[in-house]
């Protein structure tokens, strides 16, 4: 007779991310305008496990009003001529992550995690994201980039 275990992997408490892909296709929103549609494509892993918030997480600190309401940030740089320079967004782009639950003794999280987005053309020519994740604990991950966009 022969028993085995899955070995546990032994990843660091604080989250990290890696970039996979961004897509971009052409489409049209509900006016019938020509649009463009992308989708933000990133890997995960956490040795604690404890990405993501459930809608029970409204006490500080991750009230509506709190730092950490939201656990993905992603910032959306243009590029200019001397560069790439941040996006001053009306509405920015913060996002809740779900609440994930590890099962087993096992508590490393792995994943992927797919943002998607609308332009208008017009507005860009190309551009790029920085975005990280912070996990229950507060701890942040390390920030990854996309490489440049070309919107037109």
């Amino acid at each position: 007779m022969a028993a085995s275990c899955e070995r546990i992997e032994d990843l660091p408490d604080e989250p990290k991310i890696e970039y996979d892909s961004f897509l971009l296709k052409d489409t049209v929103d509900l006016l019938d305008n020509l649009i463009k549609q992308g989708k933000l494509i990133f890997s995960f892993t956490d040795g604690d496990g404890d990405i993501g918030l459930s809608d029970a997480d409204s006490l500080p600190p991750y009230c509506d009003s709190c730092d950490y309401h939201y656990n993905l940030f992603i910032t959306l740089y243009e590029k200019s001529d001397t560069g790439f320079i941040p996006v001053d967004q009306e509405i920015p782009l913060y996002y809740r992550i779900p609440y994930a639950v590890p099962e087993g003794q096992n508590k490393t999280l792995k994943g992927q995690i797919v943002v998607d987005f609308e332009y208008n053309p017009i507005l860009y020519d190309t551009i790029k994201y920085e975005f990280y994740i912070v996990d229950r604990a507060l701890h942040h991950s390390n920030i990854e980039t996309t490489p440049e966009i070309i919107l037109q």
